[in-house]
């Protein structure tokens, strides 16, 4: 495919998704039906989707209509590139540009179009971040950071960069996380790599990573990841002390992948359909559903399918949640709420009103950081029961 091509196709994509269909979907619909695109044909219409997402309405704005169309014009000219140079109308480019596709000047935008953010979110963004809410809507623009854990158990973060070495594969040691590789040549062949397949590495956000390495683990210490889904942060823990590890979902079938990833990690992972029955645990952590506010780089398309209705259901639904691991928490055990949003009425908001409800509990520690270049936004809070000082 000719780059013009690539953005025709990429335009005709843009179009379907803004009608509402699901992004990762209408992606690989078209790339099973077009076998004439190659892999680097896909991963270029891919990326300018995407990229197209991340910024819409911006895009929209300086390219003069909320279409696949419009949001490409967008982006080439604010990348600098002349428009006229691949839209040209030739074989299968798209059409040049027309006199009524000038578009308008971004710094003439409001707040949200500048920040590609929904109207109604800007205000509770503003509160949740102040300052930090224009850094962290241009972290949520720009494409988000390929970064691995470093499986304790089986190599240093030395090793592990070397293992990747041999398959072409750069990483650099995060600053900040002790189990981190940001990588930053090669990312596509991780999967394939003997390091990845023999359970050295493991695709994490270093975010997440560096949550996990918060948590209060003990040897021996049974452990309930309540909100499992795929099971990152339950290898991510297993990873670091020895535990008894017990893994919930309220949809098992978003496990169904984690007995094979903890036996290429050398770990035990026992899959419960009711936590309650292996209850009390030391630790639960509950990495509750939420609006993803924090990861939106890479699930574009949900930043903009969020509204405040959804978001009040993901509140009550984080509540229940909550209420119902709390009982499953031994008397001396903890609590660790998470979420990947960095909308306060889903972080610390919830963990007050937990507090409201449930008197007696404390936090012990807290973590919170905005989407940066690299890793995403995260929250996290452990808590535990107030302790009765012996007289």
């Amino acid at each position: 495919m000719t780059p013009g091509a690539r953005l025709a196709a990429a335009a005709e994509l843009l179009d379907e998704i803004l009608a509402g269909a699901p992004a990762e979907r209408t992606l690989t619909n078209w790339a099973r039906a077009s076998r004439y695109a190659g892999s680097k044909d896909r991963a270029a219409v891919r990326d300018l989707v995407y990229d197209a997402l991340r910024r819409r309405r911006s895009l929209a704005w300086v390219g003069g209509s909320e279409t696949g169309r419009g949001l490409l014009l967008g982006a080439l000219r604010l990348s600098g590139t002349d428009p006229a140079t691949l839209m040209t109308g030739e074989g299968h480019a798209l059409a040049p540009p027309g006199p009524e596709e000038t578009g308008r000047d971004l710094a003439q935008a409001p707040d949200g179009v500048r920040l590609d953010m929904p109207d109604w979110l800007v205000p509770r963004l503003h509160d949740s971040l102040g300052d930090g809410l224009q850094p962290a809507c241009e972290a949520l623009a720009a494409r988000a950071p390929v970064t691995l854990r470093v499986n304790l158990r089986k190599a240093t973060r030395e090793s592990a960069q070397r293992a990747l070495a041999d398959d072409v594969i750069e990483c650099i040691f995060d600053p900040d996380v002790r189990t981190a590789l940001q990588v930053v040549v090669g990312s596509t062949k991780v999967s394939r790599s003997e390091a990845y397949l023999s359970g050295l590495v493991e695709l994490q956000d270093a975010s997440s990573q560096a949550a996990v390495l918060r948590l209060p683990l003990r040897k021996g210490g049974r452990v309930l990841d309540y909100c499992a889904g795929g099971g990152g942060k339950t290898l991510a823990m297993g990873a670091l002390e020895d535990l008894v590890l017990v893994a919930h979902d309220a949809d098992p079938r978003r496990m169904a992948d984690l007995p094979a990833r903890a036996a290429r990690a050398g770990l035990a992972v026992t899959l419960s359909g009711d936590a309650a029955t292996s209850a009390p645990y030391d630790l639960v952590l509950v990495d509750a559903p939420c609006s993803g506010s924090g990861t939106w780089r890479r699930t574009p398309d949900a930043k903009w399918r969020l509204s405040p209705e959804r978001l009040a259901e993901l509140r009550a639904l984080q509540d229940r949640i909550l209420d119902a691991a709390a009982p499953l928490v031994g008397s001396s055990g903890h609590l660790a709420y998470a979420t990947c949003s960095v909308l306060r009425e889903e972080c610390d908001e919830r963990v007050a009103a937990f507090q409201a409800r449930h008197p007696g509990w404390e936090v012990t520690d807290r973590f919170s950081v905005p989407p940066r270049a690299t890793g995403d936004g995260f929250f996290q809070a452990v808590m535990r029961r107030h302790r009765r000082r012996e007289c």
